[in-house]
């Protein structure tokens, strides 16, 4: 089984759309067609902080997801924050938790929490739980995105 990669970008361009495909390239996940689905990890599964995905299949193709994502405008004082949360089981089954905002600190605190209500409705034995944040600063000029997204392992073909 192909791992699941946590893998995080940030970008700035002239619109939002923009922006948003900026952070993916830096996540090395831009020329993917994302399905993002809940969170539920499948036992038997490995999580991997890579940062940045490697070539996972053709251009074009599916690729299944769990992201965190903000934009914030031209001008904005406010960072982009996205967080991505998870907790595992010795078997590998576990759970993600994404959010996302414009404080570094909310965005911690709503993963952190969110994760351990998961946690709480499974009579799982999880023994390992942390998380990721990209933020990025506000340009006055730009559109700014922050994205983390977990990769669940190679694409598939769309058509």
């Amino acid at each position: 089984m192909e791992p699941i990669r946590v893998v995080w970008g940030t970008g700035r361009a002239a619109t939002e759309m923009a922006s948003y495909d900026a952070a993916l390239a830096a996540a090395g996940i831009e020329n993917y067609n994302l399905v993002t689905v809940s969170s539920v990890i499948p036992d038997g599964a490995t999580v991997k902080e890579t940062g940045t995905a490697p070539d996972v299949g053709p251009v074009g193709d599916r690729l299944t997801v769990v992201q965190a994502h903000e934009t914030v405008p031209v001008g904005s004082r406010d960072p982009a924050c996205a967080g991505l949360a998870w907790a595992t089981t010795d078997s590998g089954k576990g759970l993600f938790y994404e959010a996302s905002g414009r404080d570094k600190s909310t965005v911690r605190g709503a993963v952190t929490e969110g994760i351990t209500s998961g946690r709480g409705l499974r009579d799982w034995a999880f023994t390992d739980q942390t998380h990721r944040l990209a933020v990025a600063d506000p340009d006055i000029e730009t559109y700014t995105s922050a994205v983390v997204v977990a990769v669940y392992g190679e694409s598939d073909p769309i058509l």
